[in-house]
């Protein structure tokens, strides 16, 4: 996921995406405990997601957004 599809997205949208991938990263979290994760990569791939859409929602409450080219 791209920032430039994230900023496609509404504000309502964005929480609930967020939502879902803090879910999903303690389920993998989880399952690495238990060592049945197979790809650990999951877990660096979703923490970047969830960066990604906190900077996207914290750039719209400053006002701050940044046009595609």
């Amino acid at each position: 996921m791209t920032a430039i599809e994230l900023r496609r997205k509404s504000t309502e949208e964005l929480k609930t995406e967020l939502t879902d991938l803090k879910e999903s990263l303690f389920r993998r979290k989880f399952q690495g405990l238990l060592g049945q994760l197979e790809d650990i990569s999951q877990l660096k791939k979703l923490r970047k997601d969830i960066a990604r859409i906190h900077t996207v929602l914290r750039a719209r409450e400053l006002g701050i957004e940044k046009h595609s080219r």
